[in-house]
């Protein structure tokens, strides 16, 4: 196998695993620490999560993933650091219809990250699709 292909089936079908086993160890992590608050010990997890102002590591990345997706269909990245994008991937906007978009990407194995991040985005809700900023 050469390294291109090698690299190419990493990313589709390892890396994949391997951020979603790390992001569940983390989150096991949490769920256990947040029983050392004696008041909350009892609760189940997301009401110790609600309790503490905390979020699951799930909601967090997914957050991000749309804050990403917010700086790249307001054209938010500087062109010339485009391969700096989130998870080394470079998305455009097919359709910059802020309500629904999809994207296209440089790399072919990126299909199912560029359906999750549409599905994710065109499922928010308006009030939120249609800030004004970040913040």
């Amino acid at each position: 196998m050469d390294s291109r292909t090698f690299i190419m089936l990493y990313k589709a079908m390892v890396r994949p695993h391997v951020e979603y086993a790390i992001i569940e160890a983390i989150e096991k992590v949490q769920k256990r620490t947040t029983k050392l608050v004696i008041s909350l010990k009892k609760l189940p997890y997301k009401e110790r999560l609600l309790q503490l102002n905390l979020h699951t590591f799930k909601y967090r990345r997914l957050r991000g993933d749309m804050t990403e997706v917010y700086k790249i269909i307001h054209d938010m990245y500087d062109r010339s650091v485009a391969l700096e994008l989130p998870r080394n991937v470079v998305l455009e906007v097919i359709n910059k219809n802020y309500k629904s978009i999809a994207f296209i990407t440089t790399f072919e194995n990126f299909l199912l990250l560029q359906e999750l991040l549409t599905c994710a985005w065109n499922s928010l809700p308006d009030h939120v699709v249609d800030v004004n900023s970040l913040k």
